[in-house]
């Protein structure tokens, strides 16, 4: 194991430093009076350390590392419409026409400038109609017990649109160093007691995980739990970019960049990756991430257009929003809630615990 200059060495189980005690031998805590084996302290400490600070390592995107700019001609015939309420931009060619915004439903108007940024690298092509979209809707719908009875038969889809979302695409080698908490808990009966007896683990483990194409979007108008509930695309079906797949639907520039983006990657790829190494851990009654530490090395970055349609609703009075995935139909969105049935949920959520309850007492007392 590697040495250091100063280790501090402290107790796993309540945090305060230990001190070698000569007459065990061994690493004794004077706080929670715990006792360790030296061996076993100095590796815990080592990775301890290597569990505390990540290091990320990602390339810069700009018109060099990507398609770059627009080929000369390539913008010729494409308009922008401009909405006044919340700011979209939304890019198509001169075959479509728009008369509202499909993130707040207002109307927009035409402008002959087409607003500049990176040309995609890629793009998914739409693979779905909007028929296909709107029957995702009613399906989903179908399957919520906690919907109004009238929303379905009564709702109307006020607006539907097709639309390329702006994404980002990262490439990564990650390696995760975790300290992970485990136990496991035993229950038994003796002459005169019950015993629950709890014994506490401290487990190391790293993890070696490749990212291709992880998408972050590039748009802060639809939020990320939206875009990121219709995943996941099929990059088997992504193709170089070519301005013809956005004849007949609109495009959005992006908002955030691919710098903002990488700070959800990192997220993204260190939450799977504890994850997966929480998952790996077998034979205990519970488990917990204690620390961990990612290296992310390798970033690359690329820039893509994904399909998505956009409809709006409307309820009592009150819009809902929500995205279909124009590649496989995936469907996301919030849904309004009747205040009658959740309460019947509730009541028969208790009833059914109360049951239960009532039902183990009555064994208990049988059987003892």
């Amino acid at each position: 194991m590697p040495e250091n200059d100063v280790v501090e060495y402290k107790c796993p189980n309540c945090g305060g430093g230990l001190k070698f005690d000569s007459k065990s031998q061994n690493m004794s805590c004077p706080y929670c009076g715990t006792e360790f084996d030296v061996e076993a302290v100095k590796e815990y400490a080592f990775e301890a350390k290597k569990a505390q600070t990540d290091s990320i390592e990602w390339e810069t995107y700009d018109k060099n590392s990507g398609s770059g700019d627009w080929k000369e001609g390539e913008q010729d015939g494409l308009k922008l419409y401009v909405c006044q309420s919340c700011g979209g931009e939304l890019e198509c060619d001169d075959t479509q026409s728009a008369t509202f915004c499909p993130y707040c439903g207002n109307p927009v108007i035409m402008s002959d400038r087409v607003s500049s940024g990176f040309r995609p690298d890629i793009v998914i092509p739409f693979k779905i109609t909007k028929d296909d979209a709107k029957d995702s809707f009613f399906k989903f719908c179908k399957k919520k017990f906690l919907i109004p009875n009238d929303y379905v038969k009564t709702v109307k889809i006020d607006k539907i649109t097709g639309m390329y979302v702006p994404y980002w695409l990262y490439d990564a080698g990650t390696e995760t160093h975790a300290i992970l908490k485990a136990e496991k808990v035993r229950k038994y009966t003796t002459t005169n007691y019950y015993v629950t007896e709890t014994r506490h683990y401290r487990l190391t483990r790293t993890g070696i995980a490749d990212y291709q194409d992880l998408p972050v979007d590039g748009l802060t108008k639809i939020e990320n739990e939206f875009t990121e509930a219709i995943e996941p695309f099929d990059m088997k079906s992504a193709v170089n970019f070519d301005r013809a797949y956005l004849s007949g639907y609109f495009a959005d520039k992006y908002d955030v960049s691919a710098e903002d983006g990488k700070p959800i990657a990192n997220n993204r790829m260190k939450n799977t990756n504890d994850q997966m190494i929480k998952d790996s851990v077998q034979g205990y009654s519970s488990v917990s991430i204690e620390s961990s530490q990612i290296n992310i090395s390798d970033g690359k970055i690329k820039y893509a257009v994904f399909p998505v349609f956009l409809m709006n609703t409307m309820y009592k009075g009150k819009k809902y929003t929500f995205a279909v995935n124009g590649q496989t139909g995936k469907f996301a969105g919030n849904l309004p809630s009747s205040k009658l049935k959740a309460t019947i949920m509730s009541i028969l959520t208790f009833l059914a615990g109360t049951a239960v309850v009532g039902l183990l007492a009555t064994l208990a007392a049988y059987i003892f």
